[in-house]
C-alpha cells in the first residue's frame, strides 16, 4: 500500500494531486489548484494551474461537507483522514475533482444556498462528480472563468431546490395478486410481432 498525506494525496515528490491554499487571514479567499506533477520526469517543469478562489464564508460553509465525505471514503480504503489546516493542504487526484465540483457551484452561491448545493452534491456520485469536473475543466476550469458555460451550469444544478434526502433506495417492486388480470405492455406486442 502506498504512503498518503492529507487527503489521500501521494507521499511522494512529483505526483499529480491538488492542494489547498488557506491562508491564516479569516478574510482571505481560499484557492483550489491541480498539480500535474512531474509524471515520473524531473526534467521536466511541474505545472499548476488555479482552478478556483472561494470567499472564506463560502469555504466555511462547504468544508465540512467535503471533509466528512472525503475522510469517510479514505477510511474505507485503510487510508489515513485529512483534516483542513491553514496552508497547504493535498488531495488526491480524484478528490480534487470533486472539490472543484463543490467549490464551482459554491462560489455563485449565497450563504443560503450552500447547505442545498452540498445536499445535492452528497447525492452525486464520485463518478458524476468527475464527470462533471471533466466538462467544466475543459472549457471553464481556470480561477477566472467563473461566468462561462458548464461553470455556471454546475451552480443551477446544485442550488436548485429544497432539502433533499442523500439515501439511494430501490423502489420496491409491487407483487401482483393473485386474482389481478395478466396485462400487456407495447413491449409485450412488439417482441411477439403484433405490432
Amino acid at each position: 500500500m502506498s504512503q498518503t498525506v492529507d487527503f489521500g494525496a501521494p507521499a511522494e515528490f512529483g505526483k499529480h494531486c491538488f492542494y489547498v491554499t488557506i491562508p491564516a487571514s479569516p478574510n482571505e479567499a481560499v484557492s483550489v489548484f491541480e498539480d500535474y506533477g512531474f509524471d515520473g520526469d524531473a526534467t521536466q517543469r511541474e505545472t499548476t494551474q488555479c482552478r478556483v478562489h472561494l470567499a472564506r464564508k463560502l469555504w466555511n460553509k462547504i468544508r465540512d461537507e467535503a471533509r466528512r465525505d472525503f475522510n469517510t471514503r479514505l477510511k474505507a480504503k485503510k487510508l489515513n483522514t485529512g483534516t483542513w489546516s491553514v496552508g497547504k493542504v493535498k488531495l488526491d487526484r480524484f478528490l480534487g475533482r470533486e472539490l472543484c465540483v463543490l467549490a464551482w457551484a459554491a462560489e455563485h452561491a449565497g450563504l443560503d444556498e450552500c447547505s442545498i448545493i452540498c445536499q445535492k452534491w452528497q447525492a452525486l456520485r464520485p463518478e458524476e462528480r468527475w464527470w462533471f469536473y471533466t466538462k467544466t475543466a475543459s472549457e471553464a476550469g481556470l480561477a477566472n472563468q467563473t461566468d462561462r458555460g458548464w461553470r455556471k451550469a454546475i451552480y443551477c444544478a446544485l442550488s436548485d431546490g429544497e432539502g433533499i434526502k442523500i439515501q439511494r433506495k430501490m423502489k420496491p417492486v409491487l407483487k401482483k395478486a393473485k386474482d389481478e388480470p395478466e396485462t400487456s405492455s407495447l413491449l409485450d406486442f412488439v417482441e411477439k410481432g403484433e405490432i
